[in-house]
Formats: structure tokens, C-alpha cells, sequence
């Protein structure tokens, strides 16, 4: 069963910020950070001592969804420097400790509220493990019969999926088509950037046009935010830059700062819960709400910390595409938002034998896509421009090393990234 640690093979110890470092002391930078889950860093001294000093006072551990402190703090906060300055009105429901429990509850709520039991996902979608949330996941082993139920799902394609084609145009003519199949949904689910799927970046006009389909067609719009929101992008919501707001956002991985928490937000029109329609014994770590306050009143009371996002960005992108353009004859693409990037270099085995490389270099690095063909990057937001370049040179190592670049290979010139922080480039 397990995964990672065939992948990385030694004995973790310690970390700090973007290293881990193993029993026998050696360093390893981290372009990993727990799969998303690390935004702010291994042990962030900003968490740590918000943590230790409630620790110490003997504060509220476990609370089922009673009332205690550190959740209202935790929901002040969230409030006043994330939903207010957006002009955002949610209502928050803390479900189990993770984000398949946050896309569990969404799904759940979507079926209720519009009495419907269908729900439309994406091509190399990914939203989770438990039942409901793999019915959405696009990965093919996870529709074998013998896995789970999966009914009531249809998946459709992603933008860019079929090339030029403006695949909400397919979503909206299979909506209205009483033929086509696709019964009326509850709800329509996506990603804005896919990450396990391989970094695929959606567009804003898309994602415009996505919002305006389900709008007009009472369906419910769900932003699975879990490993791309908490700053990912650059802002602290992946879809703030495209303009649309969705009726219900799952977030959770970085929301704690390493410990586990999981959020649904939801416009207050279609709250029609009732008391104890979906509960869970940890609905609500309220250790975890005292590191999220902590994290959210520092990085989130102005625009330095997005800035430094976007800033990081574009050095791996420039860095990204010059690996690229070095190996221009295999093809490789370059995609990515914010501080989520990968070099698609179209094999599942080169992928797999770059990430080697790197992890002997001392860099973790892990793999994405359909076929695990995307190097995939994810450093902490807060990673030092230094420490950052160091990595990017070792990837560039890497690939050198498993795949020889051509001489005289044009470097890509200097890029120019779009205003929406959205960068995409084949390198041929």
C-alpha cells in the first residue's frame, strides 16, 4: 500500500521550512511539501508557537462542532482577511479531518438542495479516495467494477482537452440536449488547475463560461480548491483571478499549516442542512484552527505574501522552460499557475527516472498525470528565492543526466506571463 516512501526510500527526521532531513543528517529540499499540504513550510514558527502556547494552556483538543475558542478565532479571521476583502459571503462547514471528506459533504449538500442525483466532473479529474469522491476522479483503475459504486457521475472534457475545441460548448449542448444522455446534475464539479491530473490549467474564460452554464441552468458550481487554493496560485482562492464566485468551495492540505482540517463553504441560500445530517467525530480540529489563525493573520492582511507568489512563479517558469527548450526535440511542455508547475515530458518512465535522479541529488520531486508523465513541482510558498533556484538547478541536473539535451539547443527567451499568472508554452 504504500507509495511515497518507495519513491523517496530513507528515514525522515526533522524539517524546517523547505528541507527534510533524514536519520543520517542528510538534507533534501522539498519541491513535495506533502502533496499541497505545506504552503507555509515544515514546521512554520509562526504555527509552532501559536500551537505550543494553546497546548500549554491546556486549550480545547477536540470539540465534536461544539462551540469552543479557537474555532470562533479561527472563523474571525477567516472572515475578516480572506472572505470580507473578497467581497465573499459563505457560510463555513467544518467536516472530517480531509479533503475527501470536504468533496464528501459538497456532493451530499449539492443532491439535497436540488433534489437531483446527478453530478458532471472533468477528464483526469482527482478529488479524493473515499467512494463518492473517486465516482468523480477521472483515473480509469479507480472505475474498475470491483472498486466501488459509481453511479450517477458523467465526466466530460477539460479545457484543452480536445485541443482548440472550447469544451464548455460540448457541457452546454449535452445539457440542453434531451437526447445526449447526461441527465439534468445537481452540480458540476472542477478544478481550476488539475494537479494530480498533470497540471492542467484551466482558462479564465472557460471557467467564466462554466459559471454562466451552471447559473443559467440552476446547477450548482463546486471548486475542489484542496491542493491548489491556501496561495497556490498566487491568490489565496485559484479561481479569484477568472472573476467567477462558485456555490461551494472545498479547501483543506495547507488550510492548517501541516495539520489536518477540511472546509466547506457554501452561499447561505442553499444551506438546508439539518442538525446531524452529516456529522463526524473530527468535524473540526480545533488544533488546527489555532495554527490556521495564526497562518492567516500573518501571510493574509495584505498583498506582500501574493506578490511573493507570483514573483517565485516566474522564475520557475523561466527556469522550466529553459530545461525545456535545452531538450527540444522530445517536446516537452511547460505548465503551471502561481507556485504549481510541471514539465510534461510525455513518458511515464522518464518522469519516474528524473524524480530518481533529483531524490539523489536530494530533491523531492514527485510525478502527476494520466500516465505519471509530469515532473510535477510544489514547493512552500515561502521557500527563499535561493533555496528555490538551488532546486530548479537540480531538476535541470536531473533531466540532464536520465535525458542528455542536444547541442546547440535554443534557450527559451525571457518570458512574458500572462496577467492572469496562467503560463503554458510547448517548446519544440
Amino acid at each position: 500500500m504504500r507509495g511515497y516512501v518507495r519513491a523517496f526510500p530513507t528515514v525522515f527526521e526533522t524539517a524546517e521550512g523547505a528541507w527534510l532531513v533524514d536519520y543520517s543528517g542528510t538534507r533534501y529540499l522539498d519541491f513535495f511539501a506533502g502533496a499541497g499540504t505545506l504552503n507555509y513550510g515544515h514546521n512554520n514558527p509562526v504555527a509552532n508557537r501559536a500551537l505550543i502556547e494553546y497546548v500549554q494552556r491546556n486549550g480545547i483538543q477536540h470539540g465534536l462542532d461544539m462551540a469552543t475558542t479557537a474555532k470562533i478565532e479561527f472563523m474571525e479571521s477567516f472572515q475578516n482577511y480572506i472572505l470580507k476583502p473578497r467581497n465573499l459571503e459563505y457560510k463555513l462547514q467544518f467536516t472530517g479531518p480531509t479533503g475527501t471528506n470536504a468533496v464528501e459533504a459538497a456532493i451530499k449538500l449539492a443532491r439535497k438542495a436540488k433534489q437531483r442525483a446527478h453530478v458532471v466532473a472533468f477528464t483526469n479529474a482527482y478529488h479524493g479516495h473515499s467512494l463518492g469522491s473517486l465516482a468523480l476522479t477521472g483515473n480509469q483503475y479507480y472505475h474498475e467494477q470491483f472498486y466501488g459504486s459509481h453511479n450517477n457521475v458523467s465526466h466530460l472534457p477539460y479545457d484543452g482537452y480536445l485541443g482548440g475545441y472550447d469544451t464548455a460548448e460540448l457541457l452546454e449542448k449535452m445539457l440542453d440536449d434531451q437526447s445526449s444522455g447526461l441527465p439534468k446534475p445537481a452540480a458540476v464539479i472542477l478544478e481550476t488547475v488539475q494537479g494530480e491530473g498533470g497540471i492542467n490549467v484551466a482558462s479564465a474564460a472557460w471557467l467564466q463560461r462554466v459559471s454562466e452554464i451552471c447559473a443559467k441552468r440552476d446547477i450548482l458550481l463546486i471548486v475542489d480548491d484542496i491542493q491548489v487554493g491556501n496561495g497556490r496560485t498566487g491568490e489565496f482562492f485559484s479561481f479569484e483571478n477568472s472573476g467567477i464566485v462558485p456555490d461551494i468551495v472545498c479547501i483543506s492540505k495547507s488550510l492548517g499549516g501541516g495539520l489536518p482540517m477540511s472546509l466547506v463553504l457554501l452561499k447561505p441560500n442553499i444551506d438546508c442542512w439539518q442538525p446531524g445530517q452529516h456529522t463526524g467525530t473530527f468535524r473540526g480540529n480545533n488544533l488546527a484552527f489555532v495554527t490556521a489563525r495564526a497562518l492567516l493573520s500573518e501571510y493574509w492582511r495584505s498583498n506582500l505574501f501574493s506578490d511573493s507568489i507570483h514573483a517565485s512563479g516566474r522564475i520557475v517558469a523561466q527556469h522550466l522552460s529553459n530545461i525545456a527548450a535545452k531538450h527540444f526535440s522530445r517536446k516537452f511542455t511547460v505548465r503551471g499557475r502561481g507556485m504549481v508547475w510541471g514539465i510534461d515530458v510525455a513518458d511515464g518512465s522518464l518522469a519516474a527516472q528524473i524524480s530518481k535522479a533529483c531524490f539523489s541529488r536530494g530533491l523531492v520531486i514527485e510525478t502527476a498525470g494520466a500516465r505519471d508523465q509530469v515532473v510535477k513541482l510544489l514547493p512552500p510558498l515561502t521557500i527563499s528565492e535561493r533555496d528555490l533556484i538551488a532546486g530548479l538547478e537540480i531538476l535541470d541536473a536531473a533531466v540532464e543526466t536520465v535525458a542528455p539535451s542536444e547541442r546547440q539547443a535554443p534557450l527559451f527567451p525571457s518570458l512574458a506571463v500572462q496577467p492572469s499568472g496562467t503560463f503554458a508554452v510547448n517548446v519544440y
